[in-house]
């Protein structure tokens, strides 16, 4: 059992038989009464959203989850297919489980498989990857990194904002928790 004060943003827990990610939390002190936790979770199993709150003093039982290393293969019919790479064993994950995780994505990158028992529950991503600018406006001459910055689109379909002097088919550095721009790659 863990208490919820002690639950961070990606940890995994098992709250009345379900399997709950937190996305967000945040301690929260009203004018009165007590501190509550304020908390973004994910039903791991079936991809919905909640916002909730809880006492910090509440216990919920933590879910201990195994990664493996793994390639990601392709995707088809609605279906990401991995390879592991120690014993080539393949996992396939619906699409639909991990759609913000392809994103980052492309085929033959390496990421980790995340287990709950023999359950493959999810893709564990890199902190970041490197992704090449497909589609984006025209330069600016002149621009600096201060400015407010323009849409452009990745070779995985992400869209990300990121400064005015950024041209199509340069390869950028990605910041996969956020989704952000971290700067340019050595390529």
């Amino acid at each position: 059992m863990i208490s919820v004060s002690d639950l961070k943003a990606g940890m995994t827990f098992i709250l009345d038989g379900k399997l709950w990610r937190v996305l967000e939390i945040s301690h929260h002190k009203p004018g009165k009464g007590n501190t509550i936790m304020r908390m973004k979770i994910r039903d791991v199993r079936n991809n919905s959203t909640v916002d909730t709150t809880m006492r910090p003093d509440e216990k919920v039982e933590r879910a201990h989850i195994d990664t493996k290393d793994v390639q990601y293969l392709y995707s088809q019919d609605s279906t990401a297919f991995f390879m592991d790479l120690e014993t080539y064993d393949q996992y396939e994950i619906a699409e639909d489980a991990i759609e913000r995780e392809l994103k980052f994505l492309l085929e033959n990158a390496e990421a980790k498989i995340q287990f709950y028992g023999s359950e493959v529950i999810g893709v564990q991503l890199p902190s970041t990857v490197v992704l090449q600018v497909t589609e984006t406006q025209p330069s600016i001459k002149g621009a600096t990194v201060s400015g407010s910055g323009k849409p452009a689109t990745m070779e995985t379909g992400l869209v990300v904002n990121v400064p005015d002097f950024i041209e199509a088919g340069e390869y950028l550095v990605v910041n996969t928790a956020e989704g952000t721009y971290s700067g340019r790659a050595n390529k």
